[in-house]
């Protein structure tokens, strides 16, 4: 049985280059058959593209679910990255019971999906002897739902933040041993190694530098290269990070971790803020590939990471929208005004444009993630794909309607696909109910600023 997208008039290939195309695009099974001037074929079910942009899904290369209950937290809102760490979600972790957790997961691939996502990774962090639950598991199980594709970045720590508060709840630590342990057990049970991979499961220290004893980081690399897994890790983030591995090893992070086998076309880093021009052409020269945050590097006033200037050098840009914590407005539509516009504010017209954006979102995304059989809009690639709605005001008067969804916020998703099977139609996603899952999210919120609030000073 086929499926035919038909009427495209403005339709995206996701490459490098910015191609266009239009017509229709014929799926089979869970792959691209053709693309171009197509007629449909006798019972061949069929969409009509007319009045959308057609791009591949959107694929998001760094997040935390968990935090989907963590918007707006008050401590939160108006203090930088490391005082919003210690008021936000290592203040709040231990609060979250299954029911908690699972809504929040909920809530934040929801919101994805309905901003045309069709893949999604999560660096999970927080594996603690004080759940009652796996984290790991219900992710899988809240995306499979939803038919996204996913990719858990299995992370965790062997030492905690230091903060100033005495009153902070101890950190999620595990052993070495049984990090590398839970490593292996998610692989065992979620990683699909092909390139249109359903789930995936990455390596993901929280942050190297921070989070683990340097002499760990060598064998935690050799265990995920034997597992066949990528890695990932946050990196950069601000000017803390830079300062601890200066003072500590007499470099800065990139180059710090080149000699610890952490960089290459297997690892990906989250935020990258603050790089050198060095950094920025080891990274590109490795094919360590970034995921540019710029939403909440710019929420938490951190700065903006050179990604156009990584992307100028040949590296790998992939797009995320970090965790909603400290990114309230975590959709992939708001993630690609917010690069186009800030790199433009930054560094003048010329730094970046709407089809760059597009293609960190689309084909630089699932080259980050390894999964090369997705992103990209041609025959014989997966039929992930995303049909933007341009029936809104923001898109009236447009002289281009294929710039649509870069230049004019978040859009209306009309449909979108995942290996061919529908995951949003007609603006909707069938057997959830947005309106029960916002009582649900209410009520998940008020309960964990109960606790929060019933925890002695």
């Amino acid at each position: 049985m086929s499926l035919l997208i038909t009427n495209i008039a403005h339709g995206w290939t996701g490459g490098a280059a910015g191609t266009r195309f239009s017509g229709a695009i014929r799926i089979e099974g869970q792959k691209i058959a053709a693309i171009g001037d197509l007629a449909p074929l006798p019972g061949e079910e069929v969409i009509d593209a007319s009045g959308c942009v057609v791009t591949p899904g959107l694929v998001n290369t760094h997040h935390h679910l968990f935090q989907s209950v963590m918007k707006g937290v008050p401590a939160g809102m108006n203090v930088p990255l490391d005082d919003w760490l210690a008021h936000v979600p290592y203040r709040l972790w231990p609060l979250l019971d299954e029911h908690t957790f699972r809504i929040s997961a909920r809530i934040g691939l929801a919101e994805l999906a309905l901003s045309g996502a069709t893949t999604v990774c999560d660096h999970h962090y927080i594996f603690s002897s004080q759940y009652d639950y796996d984290p790991a598991a219900v992710l899988f199980e809240e995306a499979a739902r939803l038919g996204l594709r996913f990719v858990l970045a299995r992370g965790g720590m062997t030492r905690g933040r230091s903060f100033t508060d005495p009153d902070m709840p101890p950190a999620p630590m595990e052993t070495l041993t049984g990090f590398l342990d839970g490593i292996s057990r998610a692989a065992s049970l979620w990683h699909d190694p092909s390139d249109m991979a359903m789930t995936r499961v990455a390596c993901a220290p929280a942050t190297p530098n921070f989070n683990f004893d340097a002499q760990a980081l060598p064998e935690i690399a050799r265990e995920a290269r034997r597992l066949g897994l990528r890695l990932h890790a946050h990196l950069s983030e601000n000017e803390a990070y830079a300062r601890q591995t200066l003072r500590d090893f007499g470099l800065r992070p990139v180059p710090w971790l080149a000699q610890k086998d952490w960089l290459g076309e297997d690892v990906w880093f989250a935020h990258l803020v603050d790089l050198s021009p060095y950094e920025v052409s080891l990274l590109a020269e490795t094919g360590t590939a970034m995921a540019h945050c710029p939403q909440a590097n710019a929420r938490l006033g951190s700065g903006i990471a050179p990604a156009a200037a990584l992307h100028a050098a040949g590296g790998t840009v992939s797009l995320a929208v970090d965790g909603a914590g400290a990114n309230e407005a975590a959709g992939m539509g708001m993630a690609m005004y917010t690069a186009f516009a800030l790199h433009r504010a930054a560094h003048g017209v010329e730094a970046l444009r709407p089809q760059t954006v597009l293609h960190w979102a689309t084909q630089g995304g699932a080259r980050t993630l390894g999964l090369g059989g997705t992103g990209l809009l041609a025959p014989g690639m997966a039929a992930d794909i995303t049909l933007f709605d341009l029936g809104s005001p923001a898109c009236f008067g447009l002289h281009d309607p294929a710039l649509a969804p870069m230049i004019c916020g978040p859009l209306q998703v009309r449909h979108s696909l995942v290996a061919g099977r529908p995951v949003v139609q007609d603006g909707r996603l069938p057997g959830l109910s947005l309106p029960d899952l916002g009582l649900a999210a209410a009520e998940a919120t008020a309960r964990l600023a109960r606790r929060k609030e019933a925890i002695p000073a």
